[in-house]
């Protein structure tokens, strides 16, 4: 009896191998999941500077008739961003294209940049999504 006790106490090496495996297993799954998360959420900030932008631009058109000339700045357009501002290392409004560069962080680059390209549909603006945030997956 003694020696069946001393036999139950503690693992064998055995389980702690197969329970090593089954965390290793989960960790790699996990650590690349979570580090997608976290480059979203950063970019979302990114995605939300265009905002003020986009309210500008339309109200622009509406105004004048035309994209031309709505830049960042001018006709209810706020001023282009040049000094980094939490996730936003620049925004600028070029004749209605916006582009916002994000500050190096968290694995975006700052070539991991938000267009917006609107075009005019039946009087009303629609905006095309592009740039590197885009095509890395991030938006």
């Amino acid at each position: 009896m003694k020696q069946v006790m001393k036999r139950l106490k503690g693992f064998t090496l055995l389980e702690l191998m197969i329970t090593v495996a089954i965390v290793a297993i989960l960790a790699a799954i996990a650590v690349p999941s979570y580090l997608n998360y976290t480059r979203r959420s950063y970019f979302s900030e990114v995605v939300s500077a265009s905002g003020p932008f986009k309210v500008g631009i339309s109200e622009c058109y509406h105004e004048t008739g035309t994209l031309t000339g709505c830049t960042g700045g001018s006709n209810h357009i706020p001023p282009n961003i040049t000094t980094a501002t939490g996730a936003v290392a620049s925004a600028t409004a070029t004749d209605g294209v916006i582009t916002i560069t994000p500050i190096e962080a968290h694995g975006i680059l700052s070539t991991d940049t938000y267009i917006l390209t609107p075009t005019v549909v039946n009087n009303e603006l629609t905006w095309a999504v592009s740039g590197g945030g885009v095509t890395s997956g991030y938006v």
